[in-house]
Formats: structure tokens, sequence, C-alpha cells
């Protein structure tokens, strides 16, 4: 028993490990940095709250991405009853940059911008998959969708871009 660490352990330490991926996959969701900081320290607050529940030995990142949806997903779901509340434009996304240069931006930018455009399902889930690495059963189980789902907005999404960028660059070329 001394050396097993406790599941509140685990989630403590997994947090701490996951933070940083955990905020960029809530800025994914919420196209905003200021409701992905809310989002990702509410999903902190939470797994710490329900750190109980948590299968030890499993992968808490899983388990964190997880949470930050569904929590996001109550947050959409109450919005749209009390408001009508929607996503906030690339534009207004505030994005560090700390690394590349002015055309690395444009083109990174560019890119994002057209991620962020596509529907917050085939979005969610591109950000999972080829940002976070996560293969196509990982992000099934995160998202907790077939893994054919996957697939399917993953290609969906990958054509939308395609298309999308393909534009682009006939008005710039």
């Amino acid at each position: 028993m001394f050396g097993k660490k406790s599941t509140h352990d685990q989630v403590t330490e997994g947090l701490k490990a996951v933070y940083p991926r955990l905020w960029r996959y809530c800025l994914t969701l919420t196209g905003n940095a200021d409701r992905a900081n809310d989002l990702a320290q509410s999903t902190a607050i939470r797994a710490m709250e329900k750190s109980h529940l948590f299968k030890a030995d499993t992968h808490v990142d899983r388990w964190l991405f997880r949470m930050a949806q569904r929590i996001w997903l109550n947050e959409v779901r109450s919005d749209a009853v009390r408001r009508g509340g929607g996503l906030v434009p690339i534009e207004d996304v505030e994005l560090p940059d700390k690394k590349p240069g002015p055309e690395s931006n444009l083109l990174t930018r560019e890119v994002l911008k057209k991620v962020m455009d596509l529907p917050e399902a085939q979005r969610a889930t591109i950000m999972l998959v080829y940002v976070e690495g996560y293969s196509y059963a990982e992000a099934a189980e995160i998202l907790e969708i077939p893994i054919g789902t996957v697939m399917s907005r993953l290609h969906a999404g990958r054509a939308k871009l395609s298309m999308t960028m393909g534009k682009l660059d006939h008005k710039t070329g």
C-alpha cells in the first residue's frame, strides 16, 4: 500500500502534466482564450473534486479531455437556452505567439482560422487526432462516439480544409 498512489495523487500529478494540452483543447472548443481559461480551470476543479471516480492507473489525459468536453457541452446548452449564445470569431481570439516568424504566423493563423470555422464536432476531433496525437480509438473514447464517426469527421474536416485552403492559394497565386 505504501508504494501505490491514490487516485487523488494520480489526478493531481496528471493534471499538472496535462494542463497545457488541456488548455489548448479548451481553446479549440471555446474559440476564446478567456473562456478557454475558465473551462480549463473548471475542468481542473471538477477533476480534483471527482478524483475518487478516476480509475486508477488509466489515462488521466483522456479522462480530463472527456470531462472538459462535457462541461463545455453543458455550458453551450445553457447559453443556448438562456440567450442563444454562440462562438466568438477567430479574429477576436488572442493567440500567444512566441517563436515563429511573420510568414509562419500568417499561415498558422490562416490555417487555425479555417479549422475554427469547421463545425465544432469536426474541430474537436481534428484537434484530438492531429494536434494532440491521439489514435482514432482514443479520440472515439474521449468524445464518446464510434470510431467510424471519428474517421468520418476527420475526412469531412480534411476535405473542407483542403477545399478552403485551395481557394486561398488561388487568390494569392
